[in-house]
């Protein structure tokens, strides 16, 4: 039986068998890791999400928060788990250990990131924040700036958080109202209102450091003009102690559909005229510092898809296993047929290699990036460095929205497997369901981040980022061809990059005409078609790799027939594994792959109904 959160052992495969990231350890960066280090973080992370984390989940989901008389408060049960979090050293383990940190590999960080986002990503908010706000005073902070708040945030002492939206200006961030005066001792009075911050405020600690957005009086409209400044919760005074409150007020909170354990306010800047801020960086780079922090969270916002996904597919499996119910159709005739677990059920099974497969490509696609982050990291050189760059840079719209998106259709799928009973708050799937439908939302909706894959990341450095990955796909492919069992697989997964990379010849030279909007229209369906390509990739990776383990093991064991290796899977986990491996890739690549091309040339037929169809229609 698993743990109800995350496969343990497909971690560990995509970590050491098909990314191997052990290569890291190799490299100056990470030389202080080991694979043995690597599973006893495993381990320690994968007990801290079930002992500390789980308990909470539902507990903070009922409680949620509270806001009485200006004052946010958190469920009762977070505290405990707060504490215990941040002793463990898990608020900022890939930091270097000169801020607090064990400079552990992202990669690394995002495995075990997927065991508390699956436990209970609400709470995972305000730490995740936190390390956020602490990195751009890391990157950007005056020495002054850092040793007055970058290491009592790393610390879990203080919070942070990201202040960007406005009522008037979300995805419009050029918009803002905000505004920043100058003061005679180089700092700035802060005046406006932010909403929907996520950890605006709470009581897990005594102050929150808020990185605002705004625009110095005088300075042009438009995102240009836009500063960013430090604005604590409570004045700091220079000996590091707290002193009078910062004319930080919230207004109220968000009543919201799911994670009810993360507070979401509306925050008030200088309703008395008293609220003072510190410019971060440069004045007119706001929103070049604030891209660190927003690029960081999507990619952690892709991890919450994840994670959701994960636990919801974890859950559906177990439960599919023990519910019993119905004769199986092949038995429909037999009056004395008995009923069976539902997982022998055909629609059942469908239903859960779907998600299977999306879990475990999604799990692929986001450990890879993270990888790609820490080989940039530790390149040797230039060329390397800008490589693994340029894969962060393409998929991080991706990893977000793709990966949100299916999430939520994961835990959709999941409540399915339990039928009414997955409508009801006895089981968690319902509660996954909701508390992962906001990561198609925040961070920018997944529209946004549609047009951002379509309207720049595509073309960046010339699309050698593109070409970049579709060098990586091919070589997965090539592969892949040498398996009389897997080659027409390949051959299925070949024709479909032939036609993204068409379709991605087409938008560019529609860019250039007065076709541009279809581009515009059809982004959304483009990065659905570029994930589904990756989780092909990624799944005949994995099965290629998979299938060279199995015949080691048959080869070992001395076994050549069929049936003898059909029955080793009954008796061998390791053997029970790789084939599931290499079945789901069997099944995505099947079923889902096809159907690409097919969706590239609807795109290219250039359908015009939704320019020309009058508002008044709707």
């Amino acid at each position: 039986m698993g743990n109800g959160l995350v496969n343990v052992r497909d971690q560990q495969f995509l970590l050491f068998e098909q990314l191997g990231v052990e290569r890291l350890f190799e490299t100056e960066a990470y030389k202080d890791f080991t694979k043995e280090d690597a599973l006893m973080m495993q381990n320690e992370a994968e007990k801290m999400a079930l002992n500390v984390l789980v308990p909470t989940y539902a507990e903070g989901d009922k409680e949620g928060c509270t806001f009485k008389d200006g004052k946010v408060s958190v469920p009762k049960c977070y505290h405990d788990a707060y504490k215990k979090y941040v002793e463990g050293g898990w608020l900022c383990p890939m930091k270097s250990p000169d801020v607090g940190g064990q400079g552990m590999p992202v990669v690394l960080s995002s495995a075990y990131a997927e065991f508390f986002g699956a436990a209970n990503f609400a709470f995972i908010m305000y730490p995740g924040l936190t390390n956020g706000a602490a990195g751009l005073i890391e990157k950007y902070g005056t020495e002054e700036q850092k040793q007055k708040y970058m290491y009592k945030m790393y610390s879990g002492e203080w919070a942070g958080t990201m202040c960007l939206t406005e009522p008037g200006a979300g995805s419009d961030v050029g918009a803002l109202k905000t505004t920043a005066k100058r003061l005679p001792n180089g700092k700035f009075l802060i005046s406006g209102t932010k909403c929907f911050i996520s950890s605006g405020d709470h009581d897990l600690v005594p102050n929150i450091i808020h990185p605002v957005l705004a625009r110095i009086e005088g300075d042009p409209p438009g995102t240009g003009g836009i500063s960013i400044f430090i604005v604590p919760k409570i004045r700091v005074n220079d000996d590091g102690s707290l002193g009078e409150p910062n004319d930080v007020h919230t207004g109220n909170i968000e009543h919201k559909m799911g994670i009810k354990g993360s507070a979401t306010c509306t925050l008030n800047f200088g309703d008395d005229g008293k609220c003072i801020g510190e410019l971060l960086g440069k004045e007119r780079e706001g929103m070049r510092v604030m891209f660190n922090m927003m690029n960081e969270a999507r990619l952690e916002v892709g991890m919450q898809g994840l994670g959701h996904a994960s636990a919801a597919y974890e859950h559906a499996v177990q439960y599919a296993k023990e519910r019993i119910q119905s004769t199986p159709v092949w038995e429909m005739k037999n009056p004395d047929a008995k009923a069976v677990p539902i997982i022998q059920h055909l629609d059942v099974r469908r239903d859960l290699l779907w998600m299977k497969a999306y879990v475990e490509g999604l799990r692929a696609l986001n450990y890879f990036v993270g990888l790609a982050i820490d080989m940039e990291h530790a390149a040797a050189t230039p060329e390397e460095r800008e490589r693994w760059r340029g894969f962060v840079e393409l998929l991080t719209p991706v990893c977000k929205a793709f990966g949100s998106d299916m999430g939520v259709l994961v835990c959709s799928k999941a409540i399915d497997v339990y039928g009414g009973y997955g409508y009801c708050q006895e089981y968690p799937v319902e509660q996954y369901m909701r508390d992962c439908k906001i990561a198609c939302l925040y961070e920018g909706t997944n529209g946004i981040q549609s047009l951002d894959l379509v309207g720049r990341k595509l073309g960046m450095k010339k699309g050698m980022n593109v070409m970049n990955l579709v060098g990586e796909i091919n070589g997965g492919i090539a592969k892949a061809k040498q398996s009389e069992a897997l080659k027409k697989y390949a051959a299925k997964l070949e024709e479909a990059v032939f036609a993204l990379i068409d379709l991605t010849m087409t938008f560019a030279g529609l860019g250039k005409t007065g076709s541009f909007l279809i581009p515009v229209l059809n982004a959304s369906p483009y990065l659905e078609i570029m994930g589904d390509v990756l989780v092909g990739h990624f799944l005949l990776q994995g099965a290629a790799v998979a299938e060279e383990k199995l015949n080691a093991i048959y080869a070992e064991k001395g076994i050549e027939s069929l049936g003898k290796k059909r029955a080793l899977v009954h008796e061998n986990a390791d053997v029970a594994f790789y084939v599931g491996k290499i079945s789901v890739a069997r099944f995505f690549v099947s079923e889902i792959i096809p159907t690409i091309k097919v969706r590239c040339e609807t795109i290219k037929a250039a359908e015009r109904v939704v320019f020309e169809v009058p508002e008044e229609s709707f």
